[in-house]
């Protein structure tokens, strides 16, 4: 229940008093709803089908004055007090489901802005460990699992209500009666126990098929050129069919497992109030009136009785999804690096001396000894080029990596002009990089606007000279120009095109460091050369490191850093490392000559 109690909390954080009002209003109703069914005792009375006096002094003492008025006008009185009972009642019902829903969907919105700030305000680390498509389903799919759980949880406390009020009315009328309903759906409670059992494993499968089918789906279109170009899709067919398979008999499984329950609670209620009657005639010889008065209160409470039993089985199903949710913000919260997400008031820092990693230590899993980084001593000179080079696995994104502040090390401290790298520096920090990956990312928009994110008040001229800077002319040979949609991961451009548009992204925003991930990698020789030339032009204007496979392209860099198994083995210019020939720089740029020949 401890999920439960806490989604509960969550929900008086949003709602605050407005909770407590509607709980009230439903007290009201419930109030009224029994009201309704007191006056329904006179209009009996009253018709003549059976006779309630003498059966409950409290009840024939409340209502002696109609005794002393006409039949008709006590009944006309009688019957306009039930019409505006009910009318009040149901004009304060609609105003209060109104107000549930508007509970239930606002505080929806509620969870998933603050999941979503949560996330966003969660550290790379926090990334790196978990599947991008868990957290989608987490957000999307169980987040919706958890709004419609607020409704059920709400008509459960409703209810609760209902229950308890009707409770203390029937008893006024007929204790004994009373007790049996009671005791009966104190039994029921017990057998149903495996109802809600079974309801909590069903809702964990959900849960599970759920974040399988998420990350099949997403991995299936994000890999559909490789699925078309070796002709998988019979492959992909068949565990589309085996995982809807899955949902199919975990869906029939819980109809099957609702209706069984609802099948069980109306058999019980026939059996019972059946029995209840026989034993009532037969052995205390009830009165027509006491069997009415039988009829009344199991009709009226025991739907509540065993609606309580129903509501405690959806919420079991929604449970999962609601542990979900709240581990999801509670671990992104464990792993927030930033607690301020308005940037507005930050300013980009600027590198006067440069970036210094003194004695960095990092490894990714801190249960194994293997580190990704040992014992890292570097500098990077402000407004100078520094390439990293090494084998791949030596270590060259994880280093940039904590350049940008995105990881932080186990050990040692990365220094920026003398002061250490902290959290109050970091969205500083970050505000004045630009970083262009090997693998470019673009929106699902237009390419003004995906040019736009990174600086919203660029000029016309600023854009067009960033694009002319990245060499991506094709942009004015375009129908559209600028306002041409890109696609998904801007899939209609070629590999070349994005790099270089994400390559004017970075320049436009004239960052105090460029951080380059072999941005060059996808480009023909021409368009290589001329970014090659303006990357030139731009040392000593700004900061830039540069990770590079292809040797050639750093031959300019101010110093070369060779990473090998998370250690610097080599620094210097590339001409001195080019002519160590014992060295590991020598042997990659062996290579690498061998190979273009």
């Amino acid at each position: 229940m401890k999920p439960v109690l806490y989604f509960f909390r969550q929900l008086y954080c949003y709602s605050g008093k407005k909770l407590y009002l509607n709980l009230l209003g439903m007290v009201l109703i419930s109030f009224l709803d029994g009201v309704g069914l007191l006056l329904l005792i006179p209009i009996i009375n009253f018709s003549g089908i059976a006779s309630f006096e003498g059966e409950n002094v409290w009840f024939a003492s409340t209502f002696a004055f109609l005794n002393t008025v006409p039949a008709m006008v006590g009944l006309t009185v009688i019957l306009g007090a039930f019409l505006i009972v009910n009318l009040f009642q149901n004009l304060l019902q609609r105003y209060i489901t109104i107000q549930n829903v508007k509970i239930q969907h606002g505080f929806a919105r509620y969870l998933r802005l603050e999941i979503y700030r949560d996330l966003l305000q969660a550290n790379w680390g926090f990334y790196i460990k978990r599947r991008k498509t868990d957290l989608i389903n987490t957000i999307t799919a169980e987040l919706a699992r958890v709004s419609a759980g607020t409704n059920t949880f709400l008509q459960f406390i409703t209810s609760i209500i209902f229950t308890i009020i009707q409770i203390g009315i029937a008893f006024m009328l007929s204790p004994s009666i009373t007790m049996f309903v009671l005791v009966s759906g104190f039994i029921l409670a017990l057998f149903s126990r495996g109802f809600i059992k079974r309801s909590r494993m069903l809702g964990s499968r959900t849960s599970e098929n759920g974040k399988i089918f998420l990350a099949g789906i997403t991995d299936n279109f994000n890999g559909i050129k490789d699925i078309k170009s070796n002709a998988l899709e019979q492959s992909r067919m068949d565990w589309f069919k085996s995982i809807s398979q899955k949902m199919y008999v975990e869906q029939m499984e819980y109809i099957r497992l609702k209706t069984a329950s609802q099948f069980y609670y109306k058999v019980a209620s026939s059996v019972l109030i059946s029995i209840f009657i026989f034993l009532s005639v037969n052995f205390y010889n009830a009165k027509s009136a006491q069997l009415m008065l039988i009829v009344i209160i199991f009709t009226r409470l025991w739907p509540r009785v065993t609606g309580i039993q129903s509501g405690l089985e959806q919420i079991a199903t929604t449970i999962p999804a609601l542990k979900a949710v709240i581990n999801l913000k509670n671990d992104s919260r464990a792993a927030r690096e930033i607690f301020q997400l308005e940037s507005i008031n930050i300013k980009p820092l600027t590198i006067n001396k440069g970036i210094e990693c003194r004695d960095v230590m990092f490894r990714y899993n801190l249960n194994e000894n293997i580190y990704a980084l040992k014992n890292v001593n570097a500098i990077f000179p402000s407004n100078q080029t520094t390439a990293v080079v090494g084998k791949s696995g030596a270590g060259k994104s994880t280093l940039i990596d904590l350049i940008m502040g995105l990881n932080q090390p186990e050990a040692g401290m990365l220094f920026i002009d003398g002061k250490p790298l902290t959290k109050d520096n970091l969205l500083a920090l970050r505000s004045s990089i630009s970083y262009v990956p090997q693998d470019p990312f673009l929106f699902n928009t237009t390419i003004r606007e995906n040019l736009l994110l990174i600086k919203p008040d660029a000029t016309e001229k600023e854009i067009w000279e960033a694009l002319q800077f990245a060499a991506a002319d094709f942009v004015c040979k375009l129908p559209e120009g600028l306002d041409t949609l890109i696609g998904d991961r801007g899939i209609r451009l070629s590999g070349g095109e994005r790099q270089r548009l994400v390559l004017a992204r970075a320049i436009l925003r004239k960052p105090a460091i460029l951080v380059l991930d072999e941005a060059t990698s996808a480009l023909d020789t021409e368009n290589e050369a001329k970014i090659q030339e303006a990357l030139e032009r731009l040392n000593g204007e700004m900061t830039i490191i540069v990770i590079a496979h292809r040797l050639s392209t750093i031959r300019n860099a101010d110093q070369v850093m060779v990473l090998d198994k998370g250690e610097i083995i080599q620094k210097g210019e590339f001409v001195h490392l080019a002519r160590d020939h014992k060295g590991v720089f020598s042997s990659l740029l062996g290579k690498q000559i061998e190979t273009a020949l």
